[in-house]
């Protein structure tokens, strides 16, 4: 899970906002701070279309190379090309269709999303309470790579509405989310299959604060 605000990424001006909820794959390249190894790199360069186009591809650049008799069939063959990279991205990346029902059992899928909406309010309960906030509207946006065969790659954000805007989250506020946005039995990895079941991988959960209570206002004052 990456927290996408201002103090998190190399590259903040990605963060502005036209209309809510702010979407992020598909659309621009997140680069998060600090190290995050090998494995994190690999996994955030998996994202992009021309890279993985050019691994699917590198068989047919191989034999162009060791035969050069084959190097021009090879490259006047754009169809073979193009039926190789649908099959990889939408057979192999990606569950195809017949399969999504499969993934998951419809009641658990149900609970899975009933807890990511109790957990979301939570955290945009404490977050709204450590601000203050007495009105506005909050969404927690929860969104997660189309990619199957890979780790899960969420992105979590705040977003208000006045602005819009993707909010600048303190180090209290992300601390918040790392611990209470994804708890068992609730996992990404669970988020991830329910997800592709039903093909729908941005998550909006919207958040009136004029309904945080007393009680959490107290509790983040006294914190």
């Amino acid at each position: 899970m990456l927290i996408v605000t201002q103090d998190t990424l190399r590259n903040p001006q990605i963060l502005k906002v036209r209309q809510l909820p702010r979407k992020f794959f598909g659309r621009v390249a997140v680069w998060p701070k600090g190290r995050i190894g090998i494995g994190g790199t690999i996994r955030l360069l998996a994202e992009f279309q021309a890279i993985r186009y050019l691994l699917i591809l590198s068989p047919l650049l191989v034999i162009g190379l060791l035969w050069n008799v084959a190097a021009l069939p090879i490259a006047q063959a754009p169809i073979l090309m193009v039926v190789m990279i649908w099959f990889a991205e939408m057979h192999l990346l990606r569950v195809p269709a017949r399969k999504r029902a499969r993934l998951i059992d419809a009641a658990e899928a149900a609970r899975g999303l009933d807890l990511l909406k109790v957990q979301s309010r939570d955290v945009l309960t404490r977050i709204a309470a450590l601000r203050g906030m007495r009105a506005g509207q909050l969404h927690l946006v929860v969104e997660q790579s189309e990619l199957w065969r890979f780790s899960p790659l969420t992105y979590v954000s705040v977003q208000s509405e006045d602005g819009p805007e993707v909010l600048r989250l303190s180090a209290e506020e992300r601390q918040i989310i790392e611990e209470r946005l994804f708890r068992a039995p609730l996992t990404e990895r669970l988020l991830q299959r329910i997800n592709q079941s039903e093909n729908l991988f941005l998550r909006d959960i919207p958040f009136d604060t004029k309904g945080v209570s007393a009680h959490a206002r107290l509790a983040a004052a006294l914190a």
